[in-house]
């Protein structure tokens, strides 16, 4: 029997700033992809490597980029450019943010990062939406309650 956990549910939910911090849902997310870390890794191969195999040393470990689509909505809180992802986009305002997860432990990630890209997309066959990239700045933190 599997334990994977299933959509719907999942909320990307942006905080405000305060202390103690609020956080308020991003309106119509539809796909999440992310948190992507990596670690990059560096050749140190030499003349006395083992049997003339590479070796390789870990470095600096990327925190990566969430991207999401929304359903567009231009009058919403959390999209417009005023005070949602569009406005956050053109401040070059980092924000703090959680990935909550729809599970029975109540599972989610937490990380700062800032808006880099925010583009529309307006198809004939079908709605108006908008992908959206955050770039993570610092370690992402997974919390298991």
């Amino acid at each position: 029997m599997s334990n994977a956990t299933a959509g719907p549910g999942f909320l990307l939910q942006m905080g405000d700033g305060g202390s103690p911090e609020a956080f308020t849902t991003i309106a119509e997310v539809r796909d999440i992809k992310g948190p992507a870390m990596k670690t990059d890794i560096v050749d140190v191969t030499n003349q006395s490597s083992p049997s003339g195999y590479e070796e390789v040393i870990p470095t600096i470990r990327r925190s990566g980029e969430v991207d999401f689509d929304v359903n567009f909505v231009a009058t919403d809180a959390t999209h417009n450019e005023s005070t949602g992802l569009i406005a956050i986009l053109n401040a070059k305002t980092k924000k703090n943010l959680k990935l909550v997860h729809p599970d029975s432990t109540s599972t989610y990630w937490t990380f700062s990062g800032y808006v880099i890209e925010f583009a529309e997309e307006d198809p004939v066959a079908g709605v108006m939406k908008a992908s959206v990239k955050i770039k993570i700045s610092g370690p992402p933190v997974l919390h298991r309650p």
